[in-house]
Parts: C-alpha cells; sequence; structure tokens
C-alpha cells in the first residue's frame, strides 16, 4: 500500500537527517510565514472567522491545549482553531509560498498545524523542524503525484493535498507510530477538499480550503492516536483519491507503478519551494516580472500604449478575469496585473488596497491612474502560446508584448519570462525576504527575528511568545 511507505517515512523520521540547506529553507520559510501571516491576521476574511469561532465557543473557556493565533498577540484558543485561523491568515494575501510542480501552497498549512501543536505541547524546536520538514517532503511528493490532472479536474490542491500534509505534520508532533500514522493519512483523505471555483470566482472559500486543511489534518491525527481508523487505500483503491479525484476511468491500480514515486521518498529538496513578492496568483507573477521589465523601458510613457498581448501557458491564460468585482477576483486576474504593474512600476498590498480605495472596482474614478489602468486593460488582450504551454510545468513562461500609438513612436516593446522571481533557479535571498517583511509589518520590531536563527535551541511556546509579540 502507498500510504504504508509515506507512513513509515514519517515515523521514522528524525531531525539529524535534515540537510543544512534544508534547515536554512525551512528557517527562511517560517520568517516568510510569520511576515505574511501577522498581516495577513488585519484582513476581512480572518475577521470573520476570527469572530464566527468566537461565536461557536463563546460558552467554552475551558480551551485545554491553548495556541496563539499569529498578528493577535496574548489572544489563544485551542488547537483546531488557532491552526484553522493562522491557515487563512498565511493565505489571505496571496503571498505565501508554494512549489511549482507539486501546484500547491504548503508553507500555509505547515505551519499553522506545526505551531498550535508544538506551541501547546511545548515541543522543542528540533521537533518542530522534523514535523515541518516532513510536511514539505510529503506534500511535494503527493502533489507531482496528482498534478497536473488533479488540478486540472478543478480541485485546489492546497486545500486536498495540504489535508494530507497537515496529517503528516501532527501525527509526526503527536508521536504517532506507523499504524496510527496510517490511519490518520486514511482520514486524511476522505475529508481532503478544495475547489478551484471557490478560487476563480473570487469568494473567500479559496482561503477556507487552508483553515480546513489545518483543521482537519489535526482532528484526523488526534482520532489516530485514539483508535479511530482510516481506509489504508484512501489513494489507489477503487473508490480512492486517484480514482475519483485524479485519473477517473483511466485509472486502474494493478495496472499503475508507484515505485518510481516511492523512490522519491524522504529525497524531495526542500529548498524547491519558491516564495511570492506579489499578492497575485502565482501563475501570474511571471507576467508581472516581464511588465515590470518593460515598464523600465516605457516609463511613465503607458499612455501612449496601443495594445497589449500577454501570451503565456494555458493555466495562466484561464485567469482572463477583465471585471473584477473585489480583492479576491483581483489578484486572479491576469489583464489587471499587467495593467497595474505598467501603470504603477510596482505592486505591493499597499498600493492594491489604495487603488481599491481611490475606486478601482467603481464605474467612476476621480483618481487618473486607476482610470489609466482600466484603459490599459481595454486594449489587452491574453493569448494561449502552444510552444509555452508545452514548458509549463517546469516553467511558468509569458512573453509579453507592447505596441505604442503612432503619435508617440510606433514601437514594439517585448521581453519574456520563463521561471519568474522567488524560484530556486531565480531566488530572493535573505534580505530580500527581510524586506518584504518590513514592509508588510513596519511597525513590527524586527530584533524579534533574531530567534529564528537559535530555533533548535528554544521552546516553540517560547519562540511563539517572542514572535508573536
Amino acid at each position: 500500500m502507498f500510504l504504508q511507505d509515506i507512513s513509515k517515512f514519517i515515523s521514522n523520521y528524525r531531525y539529524e537527517q535534515a540537510t543544512v540547506e534544508s534547515i536554512n529553507t525551512i528557517k527562511a520559510a517560517f520568517l516568510d510565514f510569520i511576515g505574511v501571516t501577522y498581516r495577513g491576521a488585519n484582513e476581512n476574511s480572518p475577521a470573520i472567522a476570527f469572530n464566527t469561532i468566537n461565536e461557536i465557543f463563546q460558552k467554552n473557556d475551558a480551551f485545554g491545549l491553548e495556541a496563539s493565533i499569529i498578528g493577535k498577540p496574548g489572544v489563544k484558543t485551542n488547537v483546531l482553531n488557532a491552526a484553522f485561523i493562522n491557515g487563512i491568515s498565511a493565505h489571505v494575501l496571496e503571498l505565501d509560498d508554494g512549489h511549482r510542480q507539486a501546484q500547491a501552497h504548503l508553507g500555509c498549512v505547515i505551519f499553522p498545524t506545526a505551531l498550535a501543536l508544538s506551541e501547546a505541547y511545548g515541543l522543542g524546536g528540533k521537533e518542530f523542524f522534523e514535523a515541518v520538514n516532513v510536511g514539505y517532503e510529503v506534500g511535494i511528493l503527493l502533489g507531482k503525484l496528482v498534478n497536473p490532472r488533479h488540478r486540472d479536474n478543478g480541485f485546489h490542491t492546497t486545500g486536498t493535498i495540504g489535508t494530507f500534509v497537515s496529517g503528516a505534520v501532527a501525527s509526526k508532533l503527536l508521536k504517532l507510530d506507523e499504524s496510527q500514522t496510517l490511519n490518520a493519512l486514511g482520514l486524511c483523505g476522505t475529508q481532503a477538499a478544495g475547489l478551484l471555483e471557490s478560487d476563480h470566482a473570487g469568494s473567500m472559500g479559496k482561503v477556507l480550503h487552508i483553515g480546513k486543511a489545518n483543521y482537519n489534518g489535526i482532528l484526523s491525527a488526534f482520532l489516530a492516536r485514539n483508535g479511530f481508523t482510516g481506509a489504508e487505500t484512501i489513494i489507489e483503491g477503487s473508490e480512492g483519491f486517484l480514482k475519483t479525484m485524479v485519473y477517473h476511468e483511466d485509472f486502474n491500480s494493478e495496472d499503475y507503478s508507484f515505485d518510481s514515486i516511492l523512490e522519491d521518498v524522504g529525497t524531495v529538496k526542500v529548498r524547491d519551494i519558491y516564495f511570492k513578492k506579489y499578492p497575485f496568483c502565482r501563475h501570474l507573477h511571471s507576467s508581472i516580472d516581464t511588465a515590470l521589465k518593460l515598464r523600465t523601458s516605457l516609463g511613465e510613457e503607458y499612455v501612449h500604449i496601443e495594445n497589449v498581448a500577454v501570451k503565456t501557458y494555458d493555466v495562466a491564460a484561464d485567469h482572463n478575469n477583465f471585471n473584477p468585482k473585489n480583492l479576491e477576483e483581483l489578484k486572479q486576474s491576469l489583464p489587471y496585473a499587467v495593467a497595474i504593474t505598467l501603470v504603477m512600476g510596482e505592486v505591493d498590498i499597499d498600493m492594491l488596497d489604495r487603488l481599491v480605495e481611490y475606486g478601482l472596482f467603481e464605474n467612476y474614478s476621480t483618481v487618473d491612474k486607476v482610470n489609466n489602468i482600466k484603459n490599459l486593460v481595454d486594449k489587452m488582450i491574453i493569448l494561449k502560446d502552444e510552444k509555452l504551454n508545452d514548458l509549463y510545468p517546469n516553467k511558468r513562461p509569458s512573453n509579453v508584448i507592447i505596441k505604442l500609438d503612432e503619435e508617440f513612436r510606433n514601437g514594439v516593446f517585448q521581453n519574456i519570462t520563463f521561471i519568474p522571481k522567488g524560484d530556486f533557479e531565480n531566488p530572493y535571498d535573505l534580505s530580500e525576504l527581510i524586506d518584504k517583511f518590513k514592509s508588510l509589518n513596519p511597525n513590527y520590531n524586527i530584533n524579534n527575528l533574531v530567534i529564528i536563527d537559535e530555533l533548535d535551541n528554544y521552546s516553540m511556546t517560547d519562540v511563539v511568545g517572542v514572535l508573536n509579540e
């Protein structure tokens, strides 16, 4: 059984097996998670989730195992609700880490689960690292197993595979044995959910997937510890994950070999995760990077643009919403991502908030740049390019072609990006991640982050206390 090998890896994995590269990558990812989540806690959807949890649990003050809500200093709740809310906060800005081939955001599931249990039980940094590393390994492995077909079938991998990931992290921290871990993952599989319709319809359902993945993963691990059983064949069974949510009629477990996939168990490189700079869906980042390069040449002459063609791979091109009505839809809109970049010359969360305040979603605005953005969107065409699509998912290419009007230069500006900034092949260094943290949280005491360097020497209860001041 496929999950048996995964469960054995989770149960037997030890901190000493981690490479220095993996540990440093996890520290960088943890720093990035804290910065994004701390700021994300102020957004609308985490606030609604927090108020809803308070409404449901207001008569229950005896939480037992308590964990902190990041971005709410001094506020604690039970571990399930803490992981649920922190997961939503981690994903709401569209700035959390991810993995290109797995097609999932992993940190927003791994860290909320790991923090809630590590803080509640007073576990050490080494145990925390073990669980986080296991989470990334399992998430990358399973994401690559099911994609791109799983994603093409309309499932949000961060919600579905994320449930397994949370369950793996929780199983490691609760010190479940191999059999218990197998049951936990079986229970995760039957709760794995998340439809891309929620993402692309511009709803808060997208971030709910992440909260529920954390919630269900932790719940599965606790149930398994207490003897609750899950289907051991939840992945390869005749009515399991692969049959129903990936291959459909094309799948026959007798004809399917897991051998090549299982060869990667314990060898997946955590370094391959990417970090995000722009608060838009990752599929739009190559287009933003390309537009920024062109903006360097164009400067403020964007008013002379006659038309813009964006040639890209199919999945990115399908983000072709020309009329977003809220921030959730905006962050999935390729036309607006490119137009905002060309007009503003930068892309960050504060700038998006200002544009919305100035009437970006309204029929009329008194702000010239808002009107310029809308005018530019009207001059844009999104094209699927077969050659660029052949490069996906190993690359995420985008070619942006701008033609200026005759009154100006009647010139054509063109550039292409194959891998967006933040991936392993085109990385951010640590100072850039710290700059991102500071820009998101300008009033945060940046000296608190020093404790991350010595994480393996501290109790996670103390670490969370310092980082969440």
